[in-house]
Parts: C-alpha cells; structure tokens; sequence
C-alpha cells in the first residue's frame, strides 16, 4: 500500500523533530545546508583515509519535482591528489513537497536503486552516482554525482534532435531494454522496482494526478489537432485502457521519463539521459513512444518514426535481445502514446497553489507534438 500524504507529513515532521548534522555514511542531511565537510568526507573519501573535505560551497536552489543542488567542494592535498570529485551535482527529496510528488508511487527509490543496482550492469550513456541512498521510513533521499555541466550538452525546449542523434537514443534503449528482457532478474536483482502500470495508476489515483491530466488537455485545446480534441472524451478512457494492455506486453527496464530535456548529447556526439525517478518494469514501447514523441519537431517524427522503430529492433537483436517484429513494437508505440500524453497534460493542469514542475511553454509544446501524434496515427484506434 502506498504511504498516504498524511503519514508522508508526519514522518517528515519527525525527521525535522529529530534533526541532526550527519555523521557517517549511512546518515541523510535533513537539508543542504546540514551537511558538514566531515560528512562529505565519509561518503566520498572512504577508500583515501588521508583525504579530508575542509570545507564546501552550495550552489544556488533550484526546485523541481526533486531538490536539487551543486556543491564545490574543497579538498586537502591528499584529496586533490587522489582527484576526488570536488564539482557535484546532487537530487534529493528534502522538501515535503517532493516526497509527496516521489513517495506515493516510489520515484524516491526507484532512481536511487537504479544507480545503485542498474547502472553498474548496464553499459550506456548515464551519469555516475558517487553516493545515492534513501530512508524508506522518512523518504529522504540524497544522489550525489559528479557535475557534467562543462562536459556534456544538457537538451532544452529548442534543441535540435537529428535523424543521427535520435539513432544515438535507439541504441540506448536497446541496449537498456534487452538487457533484463523477460530475464529471471527481473524477480530478483530487479525486484526492488515497480511494474510501470502500478507506477502510473499510484500517480493517478492516489498521487491524485489524473484531474490535472483531465485539466490539463483542455486547457491545452489550441495547440491539440482539432479533430482529436473534439474526441476529448474518449482520450482518458483510452490512457487507461493503454495501460491495461501494457500488464499484457513482454517487460524489461524502462527509464519511463525520458522527454527531451533529460536528454543530453556527450562530446562524441552520442546521447545519455539522466532523471531516473520513474525508472520501472516494463515494455520498451513506453519509452519509445514518449521519446520520440517529444524529442522530434512534428516533421521530422512523420519522416522518422517507421524508421526509427525498425532500427531500434535491428539494435535491439545486436544487444543480445531477441528479434523484435517492428510493425508489433510500431502497434504497441501508437497504443503507448496516451500514457506519454499524460505525464504532460498532468503537468500543465497541475492546481495554481502546486509547485510549479516545469515551465507552461514546455508542457505545451510536448503536448503539441504528441497530440499530433496522436491524431496522425489514428492511435485511438489502436487501443
């Protein structure tokens, strides 16, 4: 059973009750600004005992769905000869905000399990966490990487995704997807993870999320096709049954919120993703269907996207998956596109007195391009 926002509320108000600076490793700063250099120095140095932390500097406050974070940290000599990370970029849930919009449906656990379970055994473009845990008790939770903001090229509203970099996003799904594909691991080493339609329906139903997808697609109405939203009716009905067929598909791990501005585009020119809050047990078309819909200009979608389905089977099977029948995985893309729709007619529509998730102008155009999709490939027919 999910935690209710009332237990939510009562176990952070014990944790500011109890309050304390951290200690060792297995103690969470409550805030930022608890932490202490001799903290950063048990979590971070542990393997270079002459290192110390003598002090450090945060960056400005920058609050999303997650708290986050940069930290400066400066380092003794025995810290600067071991070339410890001394830029970080760190996500938490010190809010109570965010361990209500990542608690109810597990987003607090699930990226911190992936960078702890996943990321070690699969081989693709994400950040490195230096130090990732989580109070099961209290949902606070802190990541700490180290910072690619001078390294890596972060995807905003207006980045131009070409047919070579949305390749690039192909391959890593492959490789992800294949890599726990109907695996026995997905019962153990990934047990720890939610199956993507109990993520979505906690969001919904006890997250409360689904009056603010149905407020949010109509408050959208001038940048949806005419003719879809004139079936404003049956497009709810349609997320739901979409995740009803998608407990039937064949599952491996999904990152499940990968819009394009959680993309980013390494020097080589290949593409990583970051923000693994939703990561859960799934089918791959949920991810396609989200990136594509959202990463490509409506143009190039319509040029691409039979393409693009074709060449992630082709990577799929060269990841050591098997053979994947593209006008199936091209079915089950059209069907998946609701519930992509939703993580974003949802954010639009969130109440006036909520924090604000993104900006309007960014939910409106992911809206506007996979509303498009929607209507162009008759996907209420497909579900």
């Amino acid at each position: 059973m999910p935690l209710s926002f009332a237990e939510i509320k009562a176990r952070f108000e014990e944790e500011r009750r109890n309050r304390r600076p951290p200690q060792t490793s297995d103690d969470l700063p409550f805030t930022y600004e608890d932490i202490t250099p001799a903290w950063l120095t048990a979590v971070l140095a542990a393997d270079h005992p002459e290192a110390e932390a003598l002090s450090y500097t945060l960056g400005p406050v920058d609050n999303g769905t997650s708290n986050r974070r940069r930290i400066v940290i400066e380092w003794n000599e025995a810290g600067r000869d071991a070339e410890l990370a001394d830029h970080l970029f760190c996500k938490g849930t010190q809010s109570l905000e965010s361990r209500y919009m990542l608690g109810m449906n597990e987003g607090v656990q699930a990226e911190v399990n992936f960078y702890n379970i996943v990321r070690p055994r699969v081989a693709l473009h994400a950040p490195i966490a230096l130090f990732a845990r989580y109070d099961p008790h209290t949902l606070n939770s802190l990541i700490m990487m180290e910072d690619m903001k001078d390294e890596v090229s972060f995807c905003q509203l207006d980045t131009k995704i070409d047919l070579k970099l949305a390749q690039s996003q192909m391959r890593l799904f492959a490789t992800l997807h294949s890599r726990f594909y109907q695996s026995p691991e997905l019962d153990t080493t990934l047990a720890p993870f939610s199956l993507w339609e109990d993520f979505f329906t906690i969001t919904c139903e006890d997250a409360g999320f689904t009056d603010a997808c149905l407020r949010g697609f109509t408050m959208a109405e001038d940048v949806i096709p005419p003719r879809l939203f004139a079936r404003e009716a049956e497009v709810w009905p349609a997320t739901l049954r979409c995740t009803e067929l998608h407990k039937t598909l064949p599952r491996g791990l999904n990152h499940s919120d990968v819009h394009l501005k959680n993309w980013y585009i390494t020097p080589e020119g290949e593409m990583g993703i970051n923000d693994w809050q939703n990561c859960a047990k799934g089918n791959g078309a949920r991810d396609l269907a989200y990136c594509i819909g959202t990463s490509l200009d409506v143009e190039d979608r319509r040029r691409w996207e039979r393409e693009l389905i074709a060449y992630y089977c082709d990577e799929f099977q060269r990841a050591g998956g098997p053979k994947l029948d593209a006008d199936t995985v091209f079915l089950r893309y059209r069907q998946q596109m609701f519930a992509a729709l939703a993580w974003w007619t949802g954010t639009l529509g969130q109440p006036p007195d909520a924090p604000a998730m993104q900006p309007a102008a960014t939910s409106r155009e992911f809206i506007k391009r996979m509303a498009t999709a929607l209507d162009d490939l008759d996907c209420l027919e497909a579900v």
